[in-house]
């Protein structure tokens, strides 16, 4: 897997908070409308707000929300706030031979890091949101946010 179960969590989340961006959603209603699991989302959510993606606001009608507009965030923005993405620059053998360059094998793998990496780049929160196929926008579990100031019911 090229991305980690954090990284697609933070996708998730972001996703979700591009769906509605006028509203700030509380914790809760975003881990029942990703499928995350909501000690594991708030860390993932305290990463993205480090990294200056969401803000929180305390209180009533607070919760999170998108710093910026989902036009201006990547991909790759999101994925790098909770799992920095170094590139391979030297071969993780450390063989006397594979000093001067990578080898043929972590060559091959650096080219498809940063294959990944400038799609990643290019993809915007507001494309991941705008282009539902017959599919949800980003995967078949995804459910809309909640009315404001009332708790979804949960199917028995």
């Amino acid at each position: 897997m090229l991305i980690s179960q954090t990284g697609e969590y933070a996708l998730r989340a972001m996703v979700y908070l591009a769906a509605d961006p006028e509203r700030a959603q509380v914790t809760d209603a975003i881990a029942e409308g990703t499928q995350v699991p909501r000690g594991y989302l708030s860390k993932v959510l305290q990463a993205l707000a480090r990294a200056q993606l969401v803000v929180s606001q305390r209180g009533l009608g607070g919760g999170f929300a998108l710093a910026q507009p989902a036009t201006q965030i990547t991909a790759l923005q999101v994925l790098a706030a909770v799992e920095p993405m170094t590139p391979l620059a030297t071969c993780p053998l450390e063989l006397p031979h594979h000093q001067e360059a990578l080898c043929p094998l972590h060559q091959r793998l650096a080219d498809a890091q940063q294959t990944v990496t400038q799609a990643l780049a290019k993809s915007s929160l507001a494309e991941l949101v705008a282009k539902p196929n017959e599919k949800q926008a980003f995967c078949s579990q995804h459910r809309s946010p909640p009315p404001r100031g009332r708790r979804p019911r949960r199917s028995q």
